[in-house]
């Protein structure tokens, strides 16, 4: 009964989207066609193909690299090639604004040896679209570099060395039979870096890319139009399970298997001279640009700024933010635990389907389910109101809609597929035999839960605990939608400052994000560093 309420739950923002778009009338979705809507879908989906070839571009090639071959610093960088991954998105937008905007530290400084004047030279914008993308690469080719790398390592050589010895080269070989042996890792990671670009709405505002993130927003807040917000959100939902579905469907029934029981690893290639230079060159430059620049450059900000972190408002931007992940890591955790053992002790096709409608969240942008919840708790609020005031004359008001647990909610919905995974990743490894023996000693349901299973399970579910809790922190979109009036996080003021041009502001909370955003990147780095 729980995990169904909790899969319902997660299935309800896209029931409410679908439902308010289509029954919001043909008039605005009309509008929206004959104005914004082609202009939002040809930049979101230019966006997209961008990221997702710089992801594959890097993530693959870093984990050829590190994987394949031997040259100065391999070891190293097999770790920091994951520190990226500790920033959000629009962190980095802000730190490179600071650094290569106009008036920033690289174009003044050339200005001032050079003497040229605004005019007398070009320079990359990096508010542009391609800035965005920039952004967008810098901070997700971990996902298809852990992946990619964890799919190499695991392939045998036979395969390989029998391309090499029908006469491939080392780089023919790897186009014809390594990648397409990863390529259902490395498409799993492209997928997700294009479903974090789809969700993103704190850099592509802040660079004034319009895609369909920041259409929502504009439309709900800017013009007030709620049934255009819904018909966007619904757009963008229906985009975003698609990608997801062709994705797999493209896979159709292949399958790959190791041939025979050797499944000896490849030997690693070591690169001398030129070769060994490229590839130190190849695997710094994401480090570089992704993790190392922009952490100086907030370092900088920060230092320059007067925003003090200990101040009684930044101590409640810090408790606000550390409040709601707390609470929804929690929760989130609670309701995967609830889905996994469910999924547990009724194996089949009902708990295989409430495991499939809560992991639907995570391929839907947190603006989208803030929408899906707030129409349905809004009309709520609205009728209970009504209803109160007709029968006892009291004025109920907003009293879901609004709220920090509806924002909770938006939280558990857009981030229950991380936590259930990590569970279910755990929960392998407990054999069922440990479940029979426990029931045969007389043990219930809930005392197996309690006695065996998550003591066995507690790395996994701290992992859990860990992604969701961070996850919550640099959440952008729902938390700018639902929050409660005068409640701010450590995000929404590094979007705040950093909108009205205070980029030495908005370093502080950034720099804490991130801070906290490295507690589960120095975790998958130890897990990098041990899996070899």
């Amino acid at each position: 009964m729980v995990a169904w309420v909790v899969a319902l739950a997660c299935l309800l923002p896209m029931v409410a989207v679908a439902t308010a778009a289509l029954t919001g009338g043909a008039d605005t979705i009309v509008h929206l066609a004959q104005t914004v809507l082609p202009s939002y879908a040809l930049t979101t989906v230019y966006l997209l193909a961008l990221v997702a070839l710089g992801t594959f571009a890097i993530g693959v090639g870093a984990a050829w690299l590190v994987t394949m071959t031997r040259f100065p610093g391999v070891r190293f960088f097999e770790v920091a090639l994951v520190l990226p991954l500790a920033f959000p998105a629009y962190v980095l937008a802000y730190a490179y604004t600071f650094l290569l905007d106009h008036p920033g530290i690289v174009q003044s400084t050339l200005r001032e040896v050079t003497g040229w004047g605004p005019r007398d030279y070009w320079f990359p914008e990096i508010r542009s679209l391609g800035g965005a993308a920039l952004m967008l690469v810098l901070v997700l080719y971990p996902y298809v570099y852990l992946l990619a790398r964890a799919a190499f390592l695991q392939q045998s050589s036979s395969a390989f060395l029998a391309a090499r010895a029908l006469g491939d080269t080392s780089l023919r070989a790897f186009w014809r039979v390594s990648l397409p042996m990863a390529r259902p890792a490395v498409a799993s990671g492209v997928l997700l870096a294009v479903m974090e670009t789809i969700a993103d709405y704190g850099t592509v505002s802040y660079f004034g890319v319009q895609t369909f993130a920041t259409g929502i927003y504009t439309s709900w807040f800017s013009m007030g139009d709620r049934g255009g917000a819904a018909q966007l959100a619904l757009c963008l939902l229906g985009f975003a399970l698609f990608l997801s579905v062709a994705e797999r469907a493209s896979r159709g029934k292949a399958r790959y298997h190791h041939a025979g029981k050797q499944q000896a690893a490849l030997p690693p290639t070591e690169l001398k001279g030129a070769a060994s230079l490229g590839a130190v060159i190849l695997c710094a430059l994401p480090v570089l640009l992704g993790f190392l620049v922009p952490l100086v450059s907030l370092s900088l900000m920060g230092a320059q700024s007067e925003q003090d972190l200990l101040s009684r408002r930044y101590i409640a931007f810090l408790t606000n933010s550390l409040t709601l992940a707390s609470v929804a890591a929690a929760l989130t955790l609670l309701a995967a635990v609830s889905l996994g053992f469910y999924q547990r002790l009724r194996p089949g096709q009902v708990s295989s389907l409430a495991a499939y409608f809560s992991r639907l969240g995570y391929a839907v942008p947190g603006g989208v389910i803030a929408v899906g919840l707030m129409v349905p708790f809004a009309a709520f609020d609205n009728a209970l109101d009504a209803w109160m005031q007709a029968q006892f004359g009291i004025r109920t008001g907003l009293l879901v809609t609004g709220s920090i647990w509806l924002l909770v909610m938006a939280y558990v919905v857009r981030f229950m597929a991380a936590a259930l995974g990590a569970y279910e990743g755990g929960q392998a490894t407990v054999h069922l035999n440990m479940d029979a023996a426990a029931r045969s000693l007389g043990q219930s349901p809930l005392g197996m839960l309690r006695r065996v299973h998550l003591p066995i399970l507690t790395p996994s579910l701290l992992t859990a605990l860990l992604i969701v809790f961070v996850d919550v922190m640099k959440e952008l979109p729902a938390t700018l939608i639902m929050r409660p009036f005068n409640f701010d996080t450590l995000a929404v003021q590094a979007h705040r400052l950093a909108a009205d041009e205070r980029l030495e502001g908005a370093a502080v909370p950034s720099l804490v994000i991130m801070a906290v955003g490295l507690l589960p990147v120095l975790l998958i780095c130890r897990q990098v560093r041990r899996s070899r």
